[in-house]
């Protein structure tokens, strides 16, 4: 057979773009094509951007139509209109030829509605509707993330429930430790859950409006438009707030609304990020002991080359996208701290980035961790067999208090433990044998006063969990269930769009 001829590498590897036929030529943001829910995707969409600045321009003009200005009700009624139906390249061909995009808009809108052109956008200024629309897309995202956080919760909830008396072995330093429960370990990732929950839920409903402020702040423009009127002009931003369906907006402002702001947001994302790192890393954890697993598809490859491996794939996702979000905080703490002034414009593509993705990730880290969980195997026979390794030592001082019960000396009996304990620890480190020191103390004539009954119900690892069942059940009916009541509607809906395949 003929050698294949080497093709010149530069040929091979050519940057240059190949045809269309070889597949899709430009970057795609996997969030967007891979990951997120359409209801996210939605949210920080163009459709979803462009209409909001139409009705936060309508808004305007119905406010200013009520108190006196000269704006006809029909200038408003064509604005309300035309909400929805913008021509999208009559306005990106006017953006190119005059390189701004609100003032495009406003181009096309006003071809939208000819009669209302004139009064489109009157007073306002360009941050009149890319910040109230910034808000009103991270007000209605919280929204968004609150029902699935609720979602997750339930999930947690019942999983806790479920294997709230089946005990593990706890870890600290990830080294053994005291005895708790499968249940109990998860009601801290449910904790953490709530606690996200009613924090997003608080800033949800109390994130300002930016409002109706003007260039810098000062609203002079309306002033002038009212004739010097300030309660008219208090008025017509209280009154496109209220339109906005915000409880109030922020007292002042520059140009911009505070971008202190996004740090707030992003802070409550990038803590709902923190639970679900947390809980994927002791999943990973736990899938290395072989104790528990996330769902595995029949058809599903964990390995290219090692056809047996099972990774822990979700749970590695749900780090991976965490992490993004836990890092785009710092990208709002800096624009925050380097908003000159009144305003400066380096915040701009910073943010069209941060907002967005900070969303869009944590929507799918709650999906593919509600997916986890709902799925989640857990393998008693496996915690089982490792408690058998480590509870002879754990058990050790119950061991010397009924032998003191049965008659023995305190110190002498401690003394022998210990030194069985040593030859036991060596039989499992050294020759990797399983840990016999039960063996040897049943065997002692120190011990010979107990009996093997004894002995056995000492090792029953019930007795080392204290209260990490009441204590899961307590937590759950003092503060989950009230919670999950109160939300009722939320996740019925949710149950009624997945069992559609919403």
């Amino acid at each position: 057979m003929a050698a294949l001829a080497p093709p010149a590498a530069a040929a091979l590897f050519s940057s240059a773009a190949s045809s269309a036929s070889a597949g899709p030529t430009s970057y795609e943001n996997p969030l967007v094509g891979r990951y997120s829910s359409e209801e996210m995707n939605y949210n920080w969409s163009p459709a979803k951007k462009f209409t909001t600045w139409r009705k936060l321009w309508a808004a305007l003009a119905r406010a200013q139509h009520e108190l006196g200005l000269d704006v006809t009700a029909e200038q408003v009624a064509e604005l309300e209109a035309h909400i929805e139906d913008i021509d999208y390249e009559a306005a990106k061909a006017k953006e190119k030829e005059i390189k701004h995009d609100v003032m495009a808009h406003i181009y096309a809108y006003g071809l939208a509605a000819p009669t209302a052109a004139p009064i489109i956008h009157l007073g306002a200024t360009s941050c009149f509707v890319g910040d109230n629309t910034d808000l009103i897309q991270m007000r209605d995202g919280m929204r968004l993330l609150q029902a699935q956080l609720l979602d997750l919760i339930s999930v947690v909830r019942d999983n806790a429930l479920k294997y709230a008396h089946i005990p593990t072995l706890g870890f600290t330093h990830y080294q053994p430790a005291q005895m708790t429960t499968v249940g109990k370990r998860m009601a801290l990732w449910l904790q953490d859950f709530v606690m996200d929950y009613h924090e997003l839920a608080y800033l949800a409903h109390t994130l300002p409006f930016r409002g109706v402020k003007g260039t810098t702040g000062t609203q002079a423009s309306f002033l002038e438009l009212f004739g010097g009127d300030s309660a008219k002009v208090r008025e017509l931003d209280r009154r496109v707030t209220q339109l906005a369906g915000f409880p109030r907006s922020i007292g002042v402002s520059g140009q911009t609304y505070t971008r202190k702001l996004d740090f707030m947001v992003l802070s409550r994302l990038s803590a709902i990020a923190q639970s679900a790192h947390k809980m994927a890393v002791d999943i990973r954890l736990l899938s290395n002991l072989k104790e528990m697993e996330e769902p595995w598809g029949k058809k599903q490859v964990g390995s290219s080359a090692m056809p047996y491996k099972q990774n822990p794939m979700r749970s590695e996702r749900i780090c991976s996208l965490a992490r993004h979000v836990m890092v785009n905080i710092d990208n709002t703490a800096h624009t925050a701290a380097n908003q000159w002034l009144e305003r400066t414009l380096d915040d701009s593509a910073n943010r069209r980035l941060v907002l967005p993705e900070a969303f869009l990730a944590v929507d799918v880290i709650l999906s593919v961790s509600r997916n986890v969980m709902d799925g989640i195997q857990v393998h008693p026979k496996v915690i089982e067999k490792r408690i058998a390794a480590e509870l002879p030592f754990m058990a050790s001082e119950n061991i010397l208090m009924a032998g003191v019960k049965a008659g023995g000396s305190r110190q002498e009996l401690h003394e022998v433990i210990r030194e069985l304990a040593l030859e036991a620890a060596e039989q499992v480190k050294v020759h990797g044998k399983d840990n016999d020191l039960m063996d040897r103390i049943a065997a002692h004539p120190a011990f010979s006063a107990l009996s093997g009954e004894q002995l056995d119900a000492v090792l029953d690892p019930a007795q080392y969990v204290g209260r990490a069942p009441n204590q899961v059940a307590e937590y759950i009916a003092e503060e989950v269930d009230p919670l999950l009541e109160s939300q009722s509607h939320v996740l019925e809906k949710l149950s009624t769009d997945r069992g559609m395949g919403v």
